[in-house]
């Protein structure tokens, strides 16, 4: 079967396939593989002849075969009848691999109806992992390894509409260091920056994985709480704020914490009611706790002080 279908004029081109470092699949319109070139060895694990007449479950993964149905039915409706996919491939000893697949739709020469596919396969696993670590960079803060202000407010608007579309709560934490620029002052900004990882590891610990964690700008740092009401959000600001006073470094400067580096942490709430918010609310959000931050701190600093916004409802 893996000859046959070249045909004895097609020797050169099986020649070339045989010997390219891509892989290349023809499978029937039941998606079963009848040629697949020998570099699916190398990309797969399979030997050729473990694959033929098999689909492409067999090393797809899973969560991903949708991709491959999907582009099946796009260019079944396109006119170039040509697509490109990306994908993760299950290798046989079970690693995983990123593949972008260029998927073209073969059909009758007499009348016309879909007949296979041809599938050129190649590994892009370095590719991936280099966008994914440049997307990684690009949303992490390089002093502290929290996200940085654009992550968070991808997060905020993201974790919004979820509020907004479950009619659900979600709560904010701004928390900032007390007497941060003191501190400068006395020990260097580099004991600052030493400061300030080791705050952001403490509240990074102090919560849940699921919660999201920025630093905002400066010395501040928020923490988005999805599904969270009042008493869950102060209770996830006492501990963060807990968690910064047990790290006992020393601030002079600070003699309302008792010489320690403490925070001041504002937690504002909001209720979505209906589907319908004002766009303008993830931004009402983050400033009612801006507030209650700044409140903290004219109150005495080291504590946490909370605001609460309901979301007006649609007419």
């Amino acid at each position: 079967m893996q000859d046959s279908i070249f045909g004895q004029d097609a020797i050169d081109y099986k020649s070339l396939v045989d010997n390219s470092v891509d892989v290349l699949c023809c499978s029937g319109y039941d998606r079963k593989a009848r040629y697949i070139s020998p570099s699916c060895f190398k990309l797969l694990g399979w030997k050729p002849e473990e694959l033929v007449g098999k689909g492409p479950e067999v090393y797809i993964l899973p969560d991903d075969l949708h991709v491959m149905d999907d582009a099946g039915v796009r260019i079944v409706a396109a006119d170039d009848q040509i697509d490109v996919s990306t994908f993760r491939i299950q290798r046989k000893d079970g690693s995983i691999a990123w593949v972008e697949a260029n998927v073209r739709l073969m059909r009758d020469s007499v009348t016309g109806e879909p007949k296979e596919h041809v599938i050129i396969m190649r590994d892009i696993t370095e590719r991936k992992q280099l966008e994914e670590k440049l997307s990684t960079q690009a949303l992490t803060d390089g002093l502290t390894g929290l996200w940085n202000r654009r992550a968070f407010d991808d997060a905020l608007a993201r974790e919004w509409k979820r509020t907004v579309r479950d009619g659900s709560q979600i709560s904010l934490l701004i928390l900032d260091l007390d007497h941060f620029k003191r501190f400068n002052d006395q020990y260097g900004h580099l004991a600052g920056d030493d400061c300030l990882r080791a705050v952001a590891s403490a509240v990074r610990g102090a919560v849940r994985a699921s919660d999201c964690v920025a630093r905002y700008g400066g010395e501040e740092i928020t923490i988005i709480l999805p599904t969270t009401d009042t008493a869950g959000a102060v209770a996830a600001a006492e501990k963060v704020r807990s968690a910064v006073e047990t790290l006992q470094l020393s601030h002079e400067g600070n003699q309302e914490g008792g010489a320690r580096v403490t925070v001041s942490i504002g937690v504002a709430t909001a209720f979505a009611r209906q589907s319908e918010a004002v766009e303008r609310m993830p931004e009402s959000l983050l400033q009612a706790a801006d507030n209650a931050m700044y409140k903290a701190k004219h109150e005495g600093r080291n504590r946490v002080v909370t605001a609460l916004l309901i979301v007006p409802t649609g007419g």
